[in-house]
């Protein structure tokens, strides 16, 4: 069994945090927490992502930089975050239907992929 100790240099940082003695330190320990929550949904998030610029790179025989661009066109038209884009399209894969406005937006995007590809 792995016995787990804090590190001599974390040890101000939680009690800083813990006391909110320095101002400073609590705000890299609030920012921190921050960034790590945001790491831990970008991870969670990012296998829909990756199955969802296959399924680009299998309706539009493309790259994987393609598929992605695909991907982030379709977000950014639809006004919405890359990662809902993905879920909604992977969701296909159950027999959800694919909300109209992605629908509209994937079939311009494929398109104008295909032009480009042409042109």
């Amino acid at each position: 069994m792995r016995h787990v100790t804090n590190a001599p240099e974390a040890r101000p940082l939680l009690t800083a945090a813990a006391s909110a003695v320095d101002p400073a330190l609590l705000a890299e320990v609030v920012e921190l927490r921050a960034r790590n929550e945001e790491l831990e949904r970008a991870m969670a998030t990012r296998p829909a992502i990756d199955q969802a610029r296959g399924m680009v790179m299998a309706l539009a025989p493309c790259s994987s930089e393609r598929a992605w661009d695909v991907l982030v066109d379709v977000s950014q038209h639809c006004n919405l975050k890359l990662r809902d884009v993905a879920a909604a399209l992977v969701a296909t894969t159950t027999d959800e239907t694919l909300p109209e406005p992605i629908r509209q937006e994937l079939r311009r995007a494929l398109r104008r992929l295909h032009a480009a590809e042409r042109g």
